[in-house]
């Protein structure tokens, strides 16, 4: 039986870091995709990582051409993908008076929306005619209601959200799973600099575990912490004054230069 293989990007640290360790511990082999792959690298080593069974691609989700040539290149040298995950993703804070915000509102959706469907693209028709995959989008709890100082972020998650699901509508028949996952608060450099309360605080290899057998099991959408659903939840079905009111005053996500 051929080693099965996951694409992911994002993968020199955080959430795509901890993904690959527990795929590799499952018995996957690693396509994994980052701009800086010298981190990749040295984590691999340091990791023990049968070279065999780990390709590390440099690229950049947020140029078209980089990350379709990056998905080319693992098909050609690695075979079609069983799993893509597409797990490059930002966060910067922004005040929409701020005319220079406006620039990373638009590197935002680069990253994290053009990004994803240009990570899935190579992908897509492949794994259709073969009749089976999974593709996975990193959503985020924030991508529920929009925060005050997150618009970017808050709106480029809700956009991974539907995105997931036109995509999931589009391929229902095919055999491939699109799998929408939405972490809440992950102890990653993505988070460690917020300047506010993050309940239910969840170590990566612990949302890595739950993670992969989501994936594996090819569920259409998953909050992880599971609280952090029923908060999503609570927060959605909140009416909009009392929504407001409550985030009055939040500390608000970290500026770029701040």
């Amino acid at each position: 039986m051929a080693t099965p293989l996951v694409f992911i990007t994002g993968a020199s640290s955080g959430i795509g870091q901890a993904l690959a360790a527990r795929f590799y511990a499952a018995g996957y082999s690693l396509a994994l995709v980052a701009r800086r792959t010298a981190e990749i690298e040295a984590w691999a080593a340091a990791s023990g990582l049968d070279p065999a069974r780990c390709q590390i691609y440099g690229a950049d989700v947020a140029q078209i051409d980089s990350i379709v040539a990056a998905g080319a290149e693992c098909i050609a040298g690695q075979g079609l993908p069983d799993v893509v995950i597409a797990n490059a993703g930002i966060s910067v804070g922004m005040d929409t008076a701020q005319r220079d915000d406006l620039e990373v509102m638009a590197q935002t959706f680069a990253t994290n929306n053009i990004g994803m469907a240009a990570t899935f693209h190579p992908f897509v028709a492949a794994m259709a005619a073969r009749g089976s995959g999974r593709l996975v989008g990193i959503a985020s709890v924030a991508g529920i209601r929009g925060l005050p100082g997150h618009g970017a972020y808050c709106a480029s998650k809700a956009g991974v959200i539907s995105y997931c699901e036109s995509l999931r509508g589009e391929l229902r028949n095919s055999g491939v799973r699109v799998v929408t996952i939405c972490p809440g608060y992950i102890d990653t450099p993505l988070t460690q600099g917020n300047r506010y309360g993050m309940p239910f605080l969840m170590q990566p290899a612990d949302f890595a575990e739950h993670a992969v057998r989501c994936i594996e099991a090819g569920r259409a959408f998953r909050t992880i912490p599971w609280q952090m659903g029923v908060l999503a939840k609570l927060m959605r079905a909140t009416p909009n004054a009392l929504f407001d009111r409550a985030v009055q005053g939040r500390g608000r996500k970290r500026r770029q230069g701040e």
